[in-house]
């Protein structure tokens, strides 16, 4: 904690860093993510092929898939984003898919038979209703990304794993503890600023389900 408390702006600028990585990873994994889940949800048989080729992604090891990009993307935050984005879709696209596929039929006919086409049944109906589980995986996503990017500061890609990684270098426990606790505290935030989203979105559901 003293060393925390002693080099506050050096820990809070890589903490930026972190949270700059994290978060535009997890905003071009969404770009991707929901319209893959959605037509992942409607087409049966390309929603295996999708989900299995996205197992096999996620089971390669982070360090492997970093260093695989270099020679493609050089060094920095570049080959960072990419890996994360790959890493996070499984998540995403199947809690999409979930989401949508676990929707009762019955409410979707009734909007069929309301005269909603396709895409209002989807934006009015479908996805809301979807919502709570697909911020869930959102959720999941994140404490991902936020735990895998600490690796990412092996390609020079900045963030809070530079603490982790130079005190490994220079077998200081201090700067090594120091990084575990702030990656925590960034974790156990996004985690609990995102629970509370979910949240809400759950009770706003129920609560126009039972209106």
């Amino acid at each position: 904690m003293r060393y925390l408390i002693d080099n506050l702006p050096y820990v809070l600028s890589l903490a930026g860093q972190h949270l700059l990585m994290s978060g535009v990873s997890l905003a071009i994994a969404l770009a991707i993510a929901l319209p893959m889940g959605i037509i992942c949800a409607r087409v049966a048989w390309l929603r295996s092929l999708v989900l299995g080729i996205l197992g096999i992604i996620y089971t390669i090891p982070s360090l492997s898939l970093f260093v695989l990009l270099i020679p493609f993307t050089g060094l920095g935050l570049r080959p960072a984003v990419i890996a994360l984005v790959a890493y996070a879709q499984l998540v995403l696209v199947r809690n999409v898919v979930v989401g949508l596929t676990g929707i009762d039929p019955a409410i979707v006919e009734a909007a069929r038979g309301m005269g909603m086409t396709a895409l209002q049944r989807l934006w009015r109906v479908e996805l809301p209703l979807a919502l709570p589980i697909i911020l869930a995986g959102v959720r999941v996503a994140t404490l991902s990304i936020i735990a895998i990017g600490t690796i990412a500061a092996f390609i020079n890609a900045g963030g809070l794993g530079l603490l982790l990684f130079d005190g490994v270098r220079s077998s200081n426990p201090e700067k090594i503890i120091a990084g575990a606790v702030a990656v925590s505290v960034l974790a156990i935030g996004a985690n609990g600023v995102l629970w509370a989203v979910e949240q809400r979105a759950t009770q706003a559901m129920q609560g126009g389900v039972k209106g």
